[in-house]
C-alpha cells in the first residue's frame, strides 16, 4: 500500500498483527488497529485503535462500525484468530464453535460490515492457514481449526468473486509457522518475516489474481 493508505487490521494487538501494523506504519500508512485490549506496543505505532470490540458478538461489531464511520479503507486485514486442538475420542464441540466464530464469521462479519467503505481499488486480505487446505490434510487432528480455515477460505473465496466487479481485490493468506503465543513460540519465522512476506503478497494482491490462497512465502496453496 501506498503512504497515507488507510489500513485496518484486526487482532493488532500482538503478534502477527502488530508486526502488520508496525510495517504499514513504517511505510507512511494510516493503521487503524482493532483489538479487545490494546497494547502499548500498538499505542505507539497506530494512528487509532478501536479497542474493546469481540469480533464474534453484535455489540463488539457495532462499536466497530461506529469507530469506522465516515472513514475509507485502502486495505482490510481480517487477522484476528483462536487455535484448539482436538483428539477424535475427546473432541470438545464447544471449541470448535468457539474456533468457528473467531476464525470464520467474524471476517465474514467484519467485512460485511464495512464493504461500502472500500473502494475500487481496495483490498481485503484475510488471514488464513494452510490448515485449511483439504488437499494439503496428511496429518489430521485440529477439527476446529482446520474446518474453520476451511470455511474462511471459502468465505474468502465467494467475496473475491463477489467484489471482483466492484474492484476490490481479495486474498487467502496463510502466515507461515511463525514464533507467536498461538504456538507458544514454537514456530519457524518470526512475526516479523511473516509479515514482511504477508505484505508483498498483499503488495502483489490484483483484480487479475484475487480469490487466491497463499503462503507468506509466495507459493500458491491448494485448496
Amino acid at each position: 500500500m501506498s503512504e497515507n493508505s488507510i489500513v485496518v487490521i484486526t487482532g493488532a494487538n500482538r503478534g502477527i498483527g502488530l508486526e502488520l501494523a508496525r510495517l504499514y506504519a513504517s511505510r507512511g500508512c494510516s493503521v487503524i488497529g482493532v483489538c479487545r485490549e490494546a497494547s502499548p506496543e500498538l499505542k505507539e505505532v497506530a494512528a487509532r485503535i478501536i479497542d474493546r470490540v469481540d469480533v464474534t458478538t453484535d455489540e463488539g461489531m457495532a462499536r466497530l462500525v461506529a469507530g469506522l464511520e465516515g472513514e475509507h479503507i485502502d486495505l482490510l486485514i481480517n487477522n484476528a484468530g483462536l487455535l484448539k486442538d482436538e483428539k477424535l475420542g475427546s473432541i470438545d464441540f464447544d471449541s470448535i464453535r468457539t474456533q468457528m466464530e473467531i476464525n470464520a464469521y467474524a471476517p465474514l462479519r467484519v467485512a460485511e460490515a464495512l464493504v461500502d467503505q472500500i473502494p475500487s481499488g481496495g483490498k481485503i486480505a484475510n488471514i488464513t492457514s494452510r490448515m485449511g487446505s483439504i488437499a494439503d490434510n496428511d496429518s489430521g487432528g485440529r477439527y476446529g481449526y482446520r474446518a474453520s480455515k476451511a470455511a474462511l477460505n471459502a468465505f474468502g473465496k465467494s467475496l473475491a468473486m463477489d467484489l471482483k466487479p466492484r474492484g476490490i481485490a481479495v486474498a487467502q493468506l496463510h502466515p507461515g509457522y511463525v514464533k507467536t503465543r498461538m504456538v507458544n513460540f514454537g514456530g519457524l519465522i518470526t512475526p516479523e518475516e511473516s509479515a514482511r512476506g504477508l505484505a508483498e503478497r498483499i503488495d502483489g494482491l490484483s483484480i487479475e489474481n484475487t480469490g487466491s490462497f497463499w503462503h507468506s512465502n509466495g507459493e500458491e496453496l491448494p485448496w
